[in-house]
């Protein structure tokens, strides 16, 4: 008989976590059998929703008492390190909403954390399993374009409260010392994320925030880092202004041999003096979801590897503490930081 892997959820106030319950529960081997949250209405939620059998006020104690195999994290970004920190302890396995934390202090806890106690820890990206972003990938990291130089993602929408996301999510999103910043750690880590796995670090890292729109209190609501590679630059931008959708291919990327850019599930090349476009092919298994990968390393014996492991991931809030740092004193930051 197949083993099931035992599952309880730290937290439910990032609202991803809906979408990633749907993806655990589609899973024959696994099990959600535990979940732990101050918040009785989100713990109402996962028990209407999913029959988790055991509840708790918070996630602290649902560690302490239950035998688990895997904690699906999805906290505040502050909470991720102590999340971490305390599954790796007792052996636990880790998937995490993105960006991976607050600060990078949080983030370098969280990876020695994992590596000491041999556990995995994964960060959740969305755009990992997007099936337009794998082809991306696929194309950059096999040399059709050439030595990448210039890489840039875009991430908008009209705000988190504006858009629907539930109190529960914008309370911490618009709390600078829980979430990192606004909109720069909240948008601005996509591409710092795939900057991170196609460069690397960069060199140098400048970066710009503000409050341009919005009419409440919120830590910024544009932003934007620029990152220096030695022969590369990276463009993360970040808006939680934009009523409206993309105008142009979105993210996009050139190399010496040409250029690849994404326009909702199409793929748009351009390579020796041609231009075409290709339907970009479905997923298949094991990177359909970040739970299915998960599972597929803990049974393979492999590391996370790509967006979601935890050494881009940890490049990444890097980049982000670079950039946050460098829009608040005004002065480039040269990396990596002290």
């Amino acid at each position: 008989m197949a083993r099931k892997y035992r599952v309880g959820v730290a937290m439910m106030v990032h609202d991803h976590v809906w979408g990633e319950l749907q993806h655990w529960s589609a899973l024959s081997n696994v099990e959600i059998v535990a979940a732990g949250d101050p918040n009785s209405d989100l713990r109402d939620r996962i028990r209407a929703e999913y029959n988790v059998p055991r509840l708790y006020e918070s996630w602290q104690e649902m560690i302490e008492k239950e035998d688990l195999d895997i904690v699906q994290a999805a906290a505040e970004n502050s909470a991720g390190a102590e999340i971490v920190e305390a599954c790796a302890a007792k052996g636990i396995h880790v998937i995490s909403e993105k960006p991976m934390s607050a600060t990078l202090e949080q983030a370098n806890r969280m990876v020695a954390a994992a590596a000491k106690a041999g556990t995995l820890l994964m960060v959740n990206w969305p755009t990992a399993w997007a099936a337009s972003i794998q082809e991306m990938e696929r194309r950059i990291l096999a040399g059709e374009i050439g030595q990448l130089f210039f890489f840039k993602q875009r991430s908008a929408h009209n705000g988190p409260m504006e858009i629907g996301c539930s109190r529960h999510f914008w309370s911490w999103l618009y709390d600078e010392e829980k979430n990192g910043a606004g909109a720069l750690m909240d948008y601005c880590c996509y591409s710092a994320n795939m900057c991170a796995r196609f460069l690397g670090l960069p060199s140098e890292v400048t970066g710009f925030r503000g409050t341009f729109v919005k009419d409440y209190p919120v830590p910024d609501d544009n932003a934007i880092i620029v990152m220096k590679y030695p022969h590369a630059f990276g463009v993360a931008e970040a808006c939680w202004t934009q009523t409206v959708g993309y105008a142009t291919p979105n993210p996009v990327a050139y190399g010496t041999g040409g250029s690849i850019a994404v326009a909702g599930n199409k793929v748009l090349i351009q390579q020796d003096g041609k231009q075409f476009t290709i339907e970009a092919p479905p997923t298949v298994p094991p990177r359909t979801s970040g739970p299915e990968y998960l599972l597929h390393c803990l049974t393979t014996g492999e590391q996370p590897e790509g967006f979601c492991s935890m050494s881009v991931s940890r490049d990444a809030q890097e980049i982000l503490e670079a950039g946050k740092r460098a829009a608040d004193t005004g002065v480039t930051m040269r990396l990596p930081l002290a």
